[in-house]
């Protein structure tokens, strides 16, 4: 039995075909994400929602000829995506993407939107929405629209991978949990849309979609001569954690382009972290957008700006670095690489230098060691009490580099992991067509099938010996 397998995200769509009986994947290929519009107003990041259904659509039935069994759909998705659909489940509106920061624009009572908006959030309800309250959440671009009255009348707020589905089905959207908890507006406790906050804030006439299990279709679509059944999108993040087998008691290092620390918990409770709904009826407690592989592409691309600008290309530039940092084994150089917009501020420096230690080996030993240190402070933050059993590294970043790894491994002092495969999401969405398919009971029993299969699913260590 074979599956289609679509992780929707911001800068590709990318697919696959998933073989259940294997237990793998195969014929990965990679479309465009869509374009956003020119000539918006500042702070406004939109795309056109049509793009997005037909590239997805074009992307399932190239899949689909390689899996002519083909038996369903399953999705992941880029979070914090919004549609407004009408009456007849067009858009009434572009895609409006996590990028968008359009709260944080003027109130005509003073102040940004964002602003007017934390003041009449209190501290319960903000908790209740999972302690994530930020500008691109879609609740602050649907209260800045209903506060300058441009907001429709009689609209469904979908969920980008919701819209998605609806119109490659045919159907009413639905929302899986954790998509609907990335539109800022579900009430965790309830697991249902927060309808008194909405009201409060203006925002009751609005519709929103039925909340639904992975288990149940959307609908199906309309692919070759077949109808095929879709399921509810999942979050990009928790399936990329589904792929990395995350396990209660296990802490998760996922180290990209950004990073995250995350804890899957059986009980829904609060603390000075987000709260995310998990699989299972699990919940992920994570502390995101940590400076990682952004930030240190900024100074790679410093390292590499005098070479390139003679057009001197610079072979390798990141193997020349991992060589340079295992060469420089400390440094008393200092690092802050909040050099964007994060979790620990805007505002990076680079400290405590002499002419013995600005060399790339030192810089980027200091980085490292910054990093290390940041993820064992969130880890404290999430489990004061340490109650977990070892590591879990994911992502390009910490796949890639070990000085890295090692790192933040000494930091610890732990045991730990590392998944083996790059397309984390993908093998999470092969964990959901097994659920879907009935083949697994559960998302968990369906995680540990998986690491079952092969020797290589991950590669261990404990401390330093790697």
């Amino acid at each position: 039995m074979h599956f289609v397998a679509i992780d929707l995200g911001s800068t590709f769509i990318k697919g696959a075909v998933l073989d259940l009986d294997a237990r793998s994947f195969a014929h990965v290929r990679r479309a465009a994400f869509p374009a956003p519009i020119a000539s918006l107003p500042p702070l406004h990041f939109e795309v056109d929602p049509r793009q997005v259904v037909e590239a997805t659509r074009a992307l399932i039935d190239d899949l689909a000829r390689d899996a002519p069994d083909c038996a369903g759909i399953v999705l992941c998705s880029q979070m914090h995506g919004l549609v407004l659909m009408d009456a007849r489940g067009e858009p009434a509106s572009n895609a409006i993407t996590w990028r968008d920061q359009r709260a944080l624009g003027p109130h005509p009572e003073g102040g940004t939107v964002f602003e007017q908006l934390e003041r009449r959030v209190g501290p319960q309800d903000r908790q209740l929405l999972g302690n994530e309250l930020r500008p691109s959440l879609p609740l602050c671009g649907l209260f800045s629209m209903s506060e300058l009255g441009q907001l429709p009348s009689d609209a469904t707020a979908a969920a980008l991978p919701d819209f998605v589905l609806a119109r490659l089905c045919g159907a009413a959207p639905v929302s899986e949990p954790t998509i609907a908890a990335a539109q800022g507006a579900l009430d965790l406790a309830a697991r249902n849309w927060h309808r008194p906050l909405l009201e409060a804030l203006g925002l009751g006439r609005l519709r929103w979609p039925a909340i639904q299990d992975v288990r149940g279709p959307v609908g199906e679509a309309h692919v070759g001569r077949r109808w095929l059944p879709c399921y509810p999108a999942i979050g990009d993040q928790q399936c990329a954690l589904l792929g990395a087998a995350l396990m209660p008691g296990e802490l998760s290092l996922n180290i990209a382009t950004g990073s995250q620390v995350s804890l899957v918990r059986p009980a829904l409770a609060f603390g000075d972290y987000q709260v995310r709904p998990f699989f299972d009826g699990g919940w992920l407690n994570t502390i995101t957008h940590i400076p990682a592989g952004r930030s240190l592409e900024l100074l790679l691309a410093l390292l590499c700006e005098l070479a390139e600008s003679q057009g001197l290309s610079v072979p390798d530039p990141w193997g020349a670095i991992a060589r340079a940092v295992e060469a420089t084994p400390a440094t008393d150089l200092t690092i802050d690489l909040a050099f964007f917009a994060s979790a620990l501020g805007d505002r990076g420096a680079i400290g405590n230098i002499h002419e013995r230690n600005l060399t790339a080996g030192h810089l980027f030993r200091a980085a490292f060691e910054r990093m290390a240190a940041t993820y064992a402070i969130c880890a404290r933050r999430l489990a004061p009490e340490a109650d977990w059993t070892r590591l879990v590294f994911s992502g390009g970043l910490a796949q890639n580099l070990a000085a890295l790894r090692e790192t933040i491994v000494r930091q610890f002092g732990a045991p730990y992991r590392v998944c083996a495969t790059p397309e984390d999401t993908l093998q999470g969405l092969l964990a959901l067509a097994l659920v879907c398919s009935g083949r697994a009971a559960s998302l968990s029993d369906a995680v540990v099938e998986l690491s079952r299969v092969g020797d290589d699913f991950e590669s261990s260590g404990q401390g330093l010996d790697v």
